[in-house]
This record gives C-alpha cells, sequence and structure tokens, in this order.
C-alpha cells in the first residue's frame, strides 16, 4: 500500500481506481463516489453514477450524490432519541424530523485519505461528541475496493461512548449512463423483501412491517420501476414515487443479494450485496429541486439500518457501544445480459 502522501492517480483531493474495465473517482470531500466507468454488452463504456463537475457542485446540492452517510443514514423521529435514559436532541434539517445525520453531516466532511494503491483507498474520518447533537465520539473508516466486476465497499466505525451508527452509501445509479436522458422508471428491479416499512405523513416508519404482496412494493419478481409508480396509493403519495424502506429477507448481518438493477437498452446489470437489514429503495423523485439533475434520471438504494430505529424497539438496534465495532460490507456488481431472463436469472 502507498501512503496517502503518495497519491499517485489522484490529487489530495481525488483518487482514481482502475482496475480491468472499471474505473472509479473518490473524492475526500465526503468520500464521494464521483463516478463509476463501466461497460455496456457491446463493451461502450459510460459512467453510471450522477455526480457533479467540482466540490462546489457538490457543495450547493442538497441530494446527498455519490457520499457515505452517517452517523445516521435515513430518518429520525423529531430528531431524538433516548439511551441510557439520555435524552438526545438532533437538528431538524427535514421537516420535523433529521435526516441523513443532519446539516453538514459525513457527506459534508473532508475525509482523510490514510492509504491507497491502483485498486483500492481507505479513507477515515473523526467525529467528534456533540456533533449535529450525537454522543460519544465516532471514529468512522471506508475501504473501496475496485474489482474486476464492480466495486466494494466497507464501513467501519467505533466509539468512545454508547451512541448510534448506520452509514450507507448514497450512489445515485442509472445504467443507461448519467445524462444518457433513459428515466430510472425504464430500468427493471428486483429485490428480494417480503415485507416493507409504511410510512406516516413525515415519511417516519408507523413501525408495521407489513407484506408486499398486493402492493406498488412488491419486487419480488422482476419489475418495470415504471409501471406502479404513479398508480393511486397513499404511500406513494407521501413519497411522490418511491421513497421507502424494504425488509430484506434473509438473515442480519449475512452478506447476500438485496437487489439487482437491469437497463435493457445497455444491457447494463448491478447486482446490489449488502449485509444490513433494510434497503431503502429511492427513485430521485426530488433530484430537480436540489440538483442539476432532472427528478428520476438516477435512482438510490441504500442498504442499512431501518429509518427511526432508536424510537422503534421492534427494529433491529443501531446501538454502538465502546468495544464493539459497527461494520457493514456493499457491494456494487456489474454484468451485462441480452435479455430479461439472463438478467434476473431463476
Amino acid at each position: 500500500m502507498q501512503g496517502a502522501s503518495e497519491s499517485a492517480g489522484g490529487s489530495a483531493g481525488m483518487v482514481e481506481l482502475a482496475q480491468g474495465g472499471l474505473a472509479a473517482r473518490i473524492l475526500t470531500l465526503g468520500a464521494i463516489l464521483q463516478r463509476l466507468k463501466v461497460p455496456d454488452r457491446d463493451g461502450r463504456i459510460a459512467n453510471v453514477t450522477l455526480g457533479c463537475d467540482d466540490e462546489a457542485g457538490y457543495l450547493a446540492q442538497s441530494t446527498y450524490l455519490g457520499a457515505v452517510i452517517g452517523r445516521y443514514a435515513n430518518r429520525i423521529a423529531g430528531g431524538a432519541f433516548t439511551l441510557d435514559g439520555v435524552r438526545y436532541q438532533l437538528p431538524l434539517n427535514n421537516g420535523p424530523n433529521n435526516l441523513h445525520g443532519g446539516p453538514d453531516g459525513f457527506d459534508r466532511a473532508t475525509w482523510t485519505l490514510v492509504e491507497r494503491d491502483a485498486h483500492s483507498a481507505t479513507l477515515s474520518l473523526v467525529s467528534p461528541a456533540g456533533e449535529n447533537g450525537f454522543p460519544g465520539i465516532l471514529s468512522a473508516q471506508i475501504v473501496y475496493t475496485l474489482e474486476a466486476d464492480g466495486l466494494s465497499i466497507a464501513l467501519s466505525a467505533t466509539t468512545d461512548a454508547p451512541t448510534l451508527a448506520n452509514l450507507t452509501h448514497h450512489a445515485y445509479w442509472n445504467l443507461a449512463g448519467a445524462g444518457s436522458g433513459v428515466p430510472v422508471t425504464d430500468h427493471w428491479l428486483q429485490i428480494p423483501a417480503s415485507r416493507y416499512t409504511p410510512v406516516d405523513a413525515t415519511q417516519i416508519p408507523t413501525g408495521e412491517l407489513a407484506p408486499v404482496a398486493g402492493t406498488p412494493f412488491d419486487f419480488r419478481t422482476p419489475k418495470l420501476i415504471g409501471r406502479d409508480i404513479d398508480v393511486d396509493d397513499e404511500q406513494l403519495r407521501l413519497g411522490q414515487g418511491y421513497d421507502h424502506n424494504l425488509v430484506i429477507d434473509g438473515a442480519d448481518g449475512s452478506f447476500r443479494r438485496v437487489a439487482t438493477l437491469y437497463d435493457p437498452g445497455s444491457g447494463r446489470v448491478l447486482d446490489l450485496y449488502s449485509t444490513a437489514p433494510g434497503l431503502q429503495f429511492y427513485t430521485g423523485n426530488h433530484l430537480a429541486g436540489g440538483s442539476s439533475w432532472p427528478a428520476r434520471s438516477g435512482m438510490a438504494l441504500e442498504p442499512q439500518f431501518f429509518p427511526d430505529s432508536p424510537n422503534q424497539p421492534g427494529f433491529p438496534s443501531a446501538r454502538l457501544d465502546p468495544g464493539a465495532r459497527y461494520v457493514h460490507n456493499l457491494a456494487f456488481r456489474f454484468r451485462t445480459a441480452t435479455s430479461l431472463e439472463s438478467a434476473f436469472p431463476a
């Protein structure tokens, strides 16, 4: 491994990785994945993740393009939670709730490049006690590794006092290519989730783990994203499209496939793997209001703990104690397919 001071293939604020036909660019700002270039079925290369041209663009947008999210991905009701009898109040940056850790979260912090080589980069961040209202000093790390078939990500954190840890990656995908003009509603998606968490008017889970059967949230069989996105459904109205947590089937903590995304035009297929219990599926409904990208020009698949877990005793716990280590492993694996049948093998 080269030390961070030897930032060959990048600059002090940027790292470029290459492996086979894949290439990635990572920024120290927000540990952002600025671009990921992937070949299509005919070998043509395109960037498949939405981003900005420079750091100023990222600081001007509010949609978390390509960033690492922390300390707590997703929403916390009222921006408040209690640990060991102590109530902590967080800033409200999403109506009456806290979203993605609050303003100036991990997505806007400058991470430290610890080490890197041609295929991987390790970045770290120390979040001081009280930052955005969270207790404890949280020491976080991300390892990006570009492999022959995709990008793997290892997120981890430790603390010196009881706190919350729920980190995820907020890439926006368009497998036809960023800027292609193809909306994500033209992609096909499969998610092995039999249940989801319905939300209230402020997009906080009601606490119910509802079956997806018979609802627009049933993606167990591959489905065109645009098929049901605008049907008359209360949950879709609340999110102005898909912006919901699905409960992934299988054992929590196991590294398993949590989604497959397919673009018929390019033949690109993305298989997402994660150890997290939930997957926030967001179709970029508000991109136009917070970035230079049109609505639904990219979609996010965010593996994580469920929204508002600190206030929902029936949900998996996001608590992290001293001496323990938070670990979230995920991977974006790419391949190509010539048909719907080959994109989603039985």
